[in-house]
C-alpha cells in the first residue's frame, strides 16, 4: 500500500483526499517508479471539476519525476535506478509511487534536479510543441503570450527571446510584470490596468503580432484574435475564464488567420517525438537558456492547498507536490 490523493467525486480543491491505494507489480511493458518530485498543472484542476472527464474515483496528476523501483516483463532499456520523468498520460502522479509503461517515460539528466524535472516536463515540452512545431518561431517574429509569469508563460518567453522573437507578455501584477521582464519579455502589459489590445496595436505601430499563445479563453480570446497580423496564428491551449464564444469562420476570413487548439499527446504521439521534446526541453535547461522557477512546494496529503492557491493565482512559476516521506 501506498498514500495517494483520491478524487471520489468532482467538485474544489476539498474534494482532493488522502488515502491508501494498492499499485501491485509491473506487468509487461510497464515499470513502478518512485516519485521523487510531482508537477501541478492546471488541467489538473480541470481533471478535479469535471471539466475533463475521468471515471471516478480517480488519482489526479499527469507530471512526476523519480527513480525505477521495478521492471516488469519485455522491459530493457530502463533499469532499476534509473532517474525518469513523464508528462501527460496516463493520469495518476499524485501518489507516492506508481505504475507506468514504459515507453511513455524519459530519462533524466543527471544535470537536471528532481525538483526541476518534475516541474517543467509537461510545461516545457508544450512550450517546445507551441514555440516549435504549432507555430515555428523564428528571429524577426513578434509573439503575445498571456499569462506570461506562468508556468508555461514564462517558458515561451524565454525560449521566444532565445529564438530571437519580440515577446509581448501580459500579467495580471506588477510582481509578475518584474518576473516577465527577467523572463525576456521586450514588452509587458499588465492586463488588469491596460487595454492588451490598445497596447498591442501600439507597440506594433498597428501591424498586429505574428501569434497569439492564449492561455486565459474566453475573456481574452477576441481581443487576441484582433491583435493578429494576415496570416497570423491564433493558438488557444487552456480557458480557466470559460470556454470562449462559438467563433464564426468568418471572423477568420477577415484576414486570413489561423485557429488551432493544439493537444499534447497528439504531437508527442510517438516514444521518438517524446524523446526528441524531452532532449531539447533539458538541453536549454542545462545550458541555462531557460530557467525554471519552482517557486511553490507543498506536501503531496496537501495537494488541496496547492490547488487553492492556484485558482486563486497565488502562486507564479511551478509547483511541485513532494511526497511526505
Amino acid at each position: 500500500m501506498v498514500k495517494a490523493i483520491r478524487v471520489n467525486e468532482h467538485g474544489g480543491p476539498e474534494v482532493l483526499k488522502w488515502e491508501d491505494v494498492e499499485i501491485g507489480e509491473p506487468k509487461e511493458g510497464e515499470i513502478r517508479v518512485k516519485n521523487k518530485a510531482i508537477g501541478v498543472n492546471f488541467i489538473d484542476v480541470y481533471f478535479r471539476k469535471g471539466n475533463y472527464k475521468a471515471p471516478v474515483p480517480f488519482t489526479p496528476g499527469m507530471e512526476a519525476a523519480g527513480v525505477v523501483t521495478a521492471v516488469g516483463p519485455g522491459v530493457t532499456e530502463i533499469k532499476v535506478g534509473h532517474a525518469v520523468a513523464y508528462a501527460g498520460a496516463p493520469l495518476g502522479s499524485y501518489t507516492e509511487e506508481q505504475i507506468l509503461p514504459a515507453n511513455v517515460v524519459v530519462p533524466v539528466p543527471l544535470s537536471i534536479d528532481y525538483n526541476v524535472a518534475a516541474s517543467v516536463l509537461l510545461k516545457g515540452t508544450t512550450a517546445q510543441m507551441l514555440l516549435r512545431r504549432v507555430f515555428k518561431v523564428e528571429a524577426g517574429h513578434t509573439i503575445l503570450v498571456h499569462a506570461a509569469a506562468g508556468g508555461v508563460g514564462s517558458l515561451l518567453c524565454q525560449w521566444g527571446k532565445a529564438l530571437g522573437a519580440t515577446v509581448i507578455g501580459t500579467v495580471s501584477t506588477e510582481q509578475k510584470a518584474s518576473q516577465a521582464t527577467e523572463d525576456g519579455c521586450d514588452h509587458v502589459i499588465i492586463s488588469t490596468k491596460e487595454d492588451f489590445v490598445a497596447r498591442v496595436n501600439e507597440i506594433t505601430g498597428g501591424k498586429g503580432v505574428d501569434v497569439v499563445y492564449d492561455s486565459i479563453g474566453k475573456d481574452t480570446f477576441q481581443g487576441s484574435l484582433s491583435t493578429l497580423k494576415t496570416r497570423g496564428y491564433m493558438v488557444s491551449f487552456g480557458s480557466p475564464s470559460g470556454t470562449p464564444d462559438p467563433l464564426p469562420l468568418s471572423d477568420l476570413s477577415s484576414k486570413s488567420l489561423y485557429l488551432t487548439l493544439p493537444s499534447l499527446l497528439h504531437y508527442n504521439s510517438t516514444s521518438e517525438e517524446l524523446l526528441q521534446s524531452a532532449a531539447e526541453l533539458f538541453e536549454n535547461v542545462a545550458s541555462g537558456a531557460l530557467k525554471v522557477r519552482v517557486n511553490h512546494s507543498y506536501p503531496l496529503s496537501e495537494a488541496g492547498r496547492a490547488h487553492a492557491d492556484l485558482e486563486a493565482r497565488k502562486t507564479s512559476g511551478s509547483i511541485v507536490l513532494l511526497p511526505d516521506n
